[in-house]
């Protein structure tokens, strides 16, 4: 590759990052001049042209060569059917929008008409339901693949399978009971006398799963109610690093032995890894040692994720 050459393919990349920055991260100019070490006016000048060219449309046609690398990387790493790598961010917001874009994306070339689509919760999965495009899917439904919350949120289980039920305008199915039961009596009870377990199976039989992950920090929304952050001393000491569907697994993608993992009301890993299509869309350095162990244990065999954790997963 010749000077001239290398100079192009670098002037586009910058493009495809003020693209990202600009249209996807909704950061300001300046946030991207100081993330990027490039005057203000470059950055309003590259943005003007990204709108007039056709560079940007609905969607980014601007392909990151660093990210295209990473996302091949992984796919042979990990033995995965898909990945897509966004920009990092330090934004956690910003950084869950960038994600849930490139989700939505990839899930609207997976979801058809008669399929059972299971999902599970976070904000991260909201985000994603959001920029799915609504249209009507014949003889499909939505099933949640976690018990819920007491208290109402758009992140809540019965709040995610909602509205991507909505969007798709196909019948919902929700586990009418808590993520945690209080003991392993009342759980078995659940399963037994009430139609808990029909949902479940109906999970179980799903064509695809949309998942996300958690750490053991307060930015995990699962690890704020009272059941968990209770529990979040035995939890490490049992060798917890995260959790996916309430599971709590180790390094290694072993779950834990805990009272938790005993009582969650939610698919188990285990079966995750027996649906034809599952997604995982999570980012944020701090989740990289869980994302590293439910792509290890084969759990998940797509993921959505950034850059920063890409690079560290490798």
């Amino acid at each position: 590759m010749n000077a001239l050459e290398s100079g192009n393919l670098a002037s586009e990349q910058l493009r495809a990052r003020i693209a990202w920055y600009y249209f996807v991260a909704g950061m300001t100019q300046q946030e991207i001049s100081e993330r990027l070490g490039i005057a203000r006016a470059r950055v309003n000048k590259i943005a003007g042209q990204l709108r007039t060219d056709g560079s940007v449309l609905i969607d980014i046609r601007l392909p990151l060569a660093s990210c295209v690398e990473l996302e091949e990387k992984l796919k042979k790493t990990y033995g995965l059917k898909s990945a897509a790598v966004v920009p990092a961010l330090d934004d956690d917001e910003q950084q869950r929008r960038m994600l849930g874009e490139a989700a939505a994306s990839i899930l609207e070339e997976m979801i058809t008409d008669e399929q059972s689509i299971s999902v599970g919760w976070g904000r991260t999965l909201s985000g994603t339901i959001k920029q799915l495009r609504s249209r009507r899917l014949r003889d499909s439904s939505v099933v949640s693949l976690m018990g819920g919350l007491t208290r109402g949120s758009e992140t809540n289980t019965f709040g995610v399978s909602t509205e991507l039920a909505k969007t798709l305008d196909a019948d919902c199915y929700y586990i009418t009971a808590p993520v945690y039961c209080p003991c392993i009596e009342s759980r078995e009870f659940l399963l037994q006398h009430s139609g808990v377990n029909e949902v479940m199976e109906r999970a179980r039989r799903s064509d695809l799963s949309i998942v996300s992950c958690g750490d053991l920090t307060p930015r995990t929304p699962l690890t704020t109610i009272n059941s968990v952050r209770e529990r979040l001393p035995q939890l490490r000491k049992c060798k917890a690093i995260g959790e996916i569907l309430g599971t709590f697994l180790d390094k290694d993608g072993v779950p834990i032995e805990h009272e938790l993992n005993d009582t969650v009301i939610a698919m188990s890993p285990a079966d995750l890894k027996k649906v034809p299509n599952s997604v995982l869309i999570s980012g944020g350095l701090y989740k990289a040692d869980i994302i590293r162990a439910i792509l290890v244990s084969g759990y998940v065999n797509n993921l959505v994720t950034d850059e920063a954790v890409a690079q560290k997963l490798l």
